[in-house]
Order: structure tokens, then sequence, then C-alpha cells
């Protein structure tokens, strides 16, 4: 018997049996393959869910120094494995069986798709012989995710695995990063083959363009020496490709304003003064207005999401566009780029900053207009003493008291829009959302999945009401794997976002998105599920809560916050409008 650490220390010691394998053997199962082989991958933590096609891979892994966090439900164990990869910008594996354990891992392997996150999904599979027959717990797991993935593997011999495991990590840790799913049957993980280590990669039509033609370079920075109202419009490509350092001296040496999208915020640092913050839908007035008045958008990682530009026919009409983009595909998409470059975010930069040389550039009359449209038209709340709780109010107190030091991770709806506008951020991967789809229940698994990564820093779970419902149980997950992750839920009664849009366009008929403020009791959930309950209502609450809340580090804390469901979020461009109206209070609504 030996003691193992792995496994939780509440009520008393636990032991478990050392079963010692000769993994030196000459032969090896394919599910001895498989573990072996995220070694060699230097994985060192795996999210999951057992079942009976995948069950052969959970014995080698009970042995295995990987640490394996058992989820309540595989689409908590994708999004756990998303939340990882996203900070800390390795690869996030999940592992899951066949029929309803693959078709449970789709919307995160769509969520990470969207959002260009390194993802490896491993499925069991029904045996071989048994594929197309409709046997138990069988779906066409690789046809299914053929949408949701950056590319598929059904594998038929054990002998492929090892190799396999390197290229799919490959694949998704390059380029545009993104999820990779290897679909294994029964038999192939009880089939024994020989362990040979996996050789030279060969991946014909996969070669990702990482460094940019120099002549597109050269025009494009042609184009900057030009402009007298440039802005870089900055998305999630700068976190992926690690560039933040180089974006900052491009913007601070060539004094160019800044607009960071919903997945680059954290790019470059909020209150410096080049930084506009998010544009688009919910952005803010500066940031949305910045690019419709510019004379040139120099976009890097980004990919004009409808967000951004409502409708394109109206986005940013009197700019020029430099596109650079890792994903050939995204450039053109939208919008026409007077200079397209396919090539990596960093080394994209690094190729304009050198061909900029020592160009002064003269942008200081169009900084100082903007500055004096940040003071006109500034983001807003009112929160006041005896009132409900105002979301905003209650994350600048919070991140008051976190000293700007948390990993923030988001579900979907006002609430992430109200932490993009008031959180300030200043490093990337410290803000973690699902972006491009819009995944309700991607908050808490995926804050369980960054605080497995750096279990010493501080990592928020900021969730809505109707959102945390959705994947709730991942708190049992957090509790018996003694992950400590602090969860604040802001509790309105409703879907929130799907109430601000019934309210201004559907005559305020709340159609089928109420929830109610007291059910479920989130306090006696969080308590029932091992982790802390506690409740702030009101404006003297929110202080002395978050400290309790700050003070718990040997469990988690989830904080039942009870704000106003009235309130909504501004400034907004309704859904195929044009940036040039933008909608920043009630009173504008009446214009409408």
């Amino acid at each position: 018997f030996c003691f193992d650490e792995r496994l939780p220390k509440k009520g008393g010691l636990f032991f478990r049996i050392e079963r010692k394998k000769d993994m030196a053997k000459d032969k090896l199962s394919g599910a001895e393959l498989v573990i072996r082989g995220l070694e060699h991958l230097n994985v060192s933590t795996v999210f999951g869910v057992p079942g009976g096609a995948i069950l052969p891979a959970y014995d080698p892994l009970y042995d295995s120094p990987i640490r394996h966090i058992l989820a309540r439900h595989e689409q908590g164990a994708g999004h756990m494995a998303e939340g990882y990869a996203q900070a800390t910008g390795e690869l996030g594996v999940v592992i899951a069986t066949s029929g309803p354990g693959a078709t449970n891992l789709i919307t995160p392997l769509a969520n990470a798709l969207m959002d260009s996150t390194p993802m490896l999904a491993i499925t069991g599979q029904v045996a071989s012989h048994a594929i197309g027959n409709d046997a138990f717990q069988e779906a066409y797991t690789v046809g299914l995710s053929m949408a949701a993935t950056k590319h598929n593997y059904l594998i038929t011999d054990a002998s492929e695995i090892p190799q396999v495991l390197k290229e799919a990590k490959y694949i998704a840790t390059t380029g545009r990063p993104g999820p990779v799913l290897i679909d294994i049957p029964k038999d192939i993980l009880n089939q024994e083959a020989s362990w040979v280590e996996p050789g030279a990669l060969d991946l014909p039509g996969y070669k990702p363009t990482l460094e940019p033609n120099p002549k597109m370079v050269q025009q494009a920075a042609n184009l900057i020496k030009k402009s007298k109202k440039p802005i870089l419009y900055i998305g999630g490509g700068i976190i992926h490709s690690k560039a933040n350092n180089e974006l900052f001296e491009l913007a601070t040496k060539f004094n160019i304003p800044v607009v960071t999208t919903l997945m680059g915020r954290g790019a470059f640092p909020d209150g410096n003064e080049l930084c506009l913050e998010m544009p688009g839908m919910h952005g803010n007035y500066t940031a949305t207005t910045s690019i419709q008045n510019a004379d040139l958008l120099i976009a890097i990682g980004v990919r004009f999401d409808d967000r951004v530009t409502a409708n394109p026919a109206f986005f940013a009409q009197n700019a020029k566009v430099i596109h650079a983009d890792i994903d050939p595909a995204e450039i053109g998409k939208v919008r026409d780029a007077e200079v397209p470059i396919v090539g990596d975010a960093k080394s994209v930069i690094k190729g304009l900053i050198e061909a900029l040389g020592d160009t002064q550039l003269e942008t200081k009359s169009w900084i100082s207009d903007l500055k004096e449209m940040k003071s006109k038209f500034p983001l807003s709340y009112n929160q006041e003493d005896k009132g409900p709780l105002k979301v905003p109010y209650v994350l600048e107190e919070l991140q008051k008291l976190t000293k700007e030091e948390a990993v923030v991770v988001s579900g979907v709806g006002q609430h992430q829009m109200w932490i993009s506008q008031h959180w300030n951020f200043t490093e990337p991967n410290t803000w973690l959302n699902s972006g491009g789809l819009g995944t309700m229940g991607y908050a808490l698994p995926a804050a369980i999945g960054a605080k497995t990564a750096y279990p010493n820093k501080l990592v928020l779970a900021l969730d809505g009401d109707g959102c945390f419902q959705m994947t709730c149980q991942e708190l049992i997950t957090a509790s018996t794997e003694n992950i400590p992750i602090k969860i604040v839920v802001f509790n309105n009664g409703n879907h929130g976002m799907v109430r601000q849009w019934q309210k201004i366009f559907y005559n305020s008929k709340f159609s089928a998105s109420e929830l109610t403020h007291d059910t479920p009791d989130y306090v006696k959930l969080a308590e029932s599920m091992g982790a802390i309950g506690m409740r702030m209502m009101e404006k003297s609450d929110v202080e002395k809560v978050f400290n309790k809340m700050l003070e718990v580090n040997d469990r988690p804390v989830l904080v039942d916050c009870v704000v106003d469901p009235d309130d909504m979020v501004f400034p907004m461009v309704p859904a195929g409008g044009s940036n040039d109206q933008v909608i920043m209070n009630t009173e504008d609504l009446k214009n409408l």
C-alpha cells in the first residue's frame, strides 16, 4: 500500500493498492500506448468521465503520474480542458466514452474551434466489427465531430497510436490552434502492439505559414506611414502567439491607439493611454467610434466577428485595412483588405516594427480627440446606497480587493459584457470566456481547469444564474478534487440578455426567460456539494462578504450575489445595425 497524494484528504487518510506494471515489456495494449503516448507528450493532467468503450484506457491511467480530474458530465470535462488550455496556452486533454460520452463533447469541441483553443479529445468507440451496426452506445463520432474539430482520427490499428498522438498535438497547437479528436474502438484499445518512438511528422496539406511575406509587410508599413488616424484592431491571435510584448512595442513606439476584442482582452494593458478597450455590440463608445473614424485599421489576429462589425456594409467605411492572420481563410471573409498578410502575429508585428524603423507618425491630434471622446462618453452605472446591487459596482469592488491578480473566468450574457467593460485586464491569459460560440455553462468547469493548471493563483468564476445552472454539478468536482475556486453567481432571476432583448425589441413580453431569485437556494446548494455558500443582497454586504470569500483557500466558495433584474448592458449596437448608432442608455432607446 502507498499513500496517494491525488486522493481527497477529507475524513482521514486514503490509501490505494499500488499496482506495478512493466511498461517496458515488448507488447503493450492500445490502452497502454495511449497513456504512455500522453506521458511522452508531457501531458500532466486530463479531464474526463469513464465508460464502457474507453474503460481499457482507465486501467493504465490508474498507475500513471498523469492526474485525472473526474468531471460529473462530459461537457464539463471538455470545458475544464478548455480552461486549462486557455489559461496556459498549452494543450488541454479530455477523455470520454463512446455514444453519449462523445456527443456530450460536441459543445466544448465547437467552442474550442470557434475560440482557437488547443485541445485533444480521446474518445472510446464500440468494437471495430460492431461499427455501423447500431451497437450499444455507438455514435458516428468522427462524422459528428467533423464540423467541430480542426481534425479528427479513427484508429484502426493499435500501432498507430503513438504517432497519431504526436500528430494530434502538433495540429492542435500550431497554426491557428484548435481541437483534435482521436476515436479509438474498444478492440483496438485491447489489441497489443509494440511501442515505437513517434517519428518525424509528415502531414501533406498542413503547413501553417508562420513567417509573413516581406513584401506584404513592407506594403503594410507604407500604409501606416501615410496614416493620420490608425487603429490597432487586436484579437485573440495576439494571445495565442504570445505576442503581447511585441504589440506593446509597436503601439507605444509609433503612438497607435489599440482596441481589443472580447477574445483579445489582456493582450494590451488596460489603463495605458493608448488602450481604448473593447469595441462592438457592447463595447465602449470610444473603441467602437474610433474604428468608424479611423483612416487605417491594422487588424491582427482578428476575424471581423459580427459582434464587432455589426452590419459590415457600414463598418469602418473610411478606413483602409491591413489584415494579418495565421489562418488564410479569415482574410477577406468579411472585409476585403488592401494589404492581406498571412503569418504568425508575433512575426508580423516584429516585421512591422523593423519596416517602420524610426518613423514618427503624426497621431497626436488623433489621440487627443480620442482622449476627449473617452471623457465625454464614459461607461457609467448608478449604484444607490439602498437600491439593488448593480453588477458593474460589484465587479469594481471585487477587483479592488483582489489587487488585479486574478484569473477571471466568465459565463455568457450580460455579466460577461459587464466584466469585459469594467474589469481592468493587464496581462494575457487572465480573461477566459466563451466568445465565438457563446456557450452558457462554460465558466465553472473552465475555472476548474484553470485552477488545476495554476493551483497557486486566484481563479474567479464570475457567472450568471442561468449559466451556472447548466453545469452547476461540476461544483462537486471542484470540492472532491480539492480545487478551491471562487464562484460569484450574479443572480438576477432571469436569462438577463434574453430579458434585455425582450424588453427592447419584444415589448417587454418576457417569454420563457424568468428563473426566480430563490430557486435554487445557492447557499444550500453550495453546501450540499461540499463548498462554502455566502450571499450578498445590498451594497453594505459587498466588501464584507468578498473579504470572507477571499480568506477561504481550502475549498470552493460560492457567493450568491442578488442583483437588479431590470438592469441592462450599455453601450449597445443592435444586431445588424450600424456602429455609427451607439445606444448609450435607456433614453436612446426611444429613438429606435
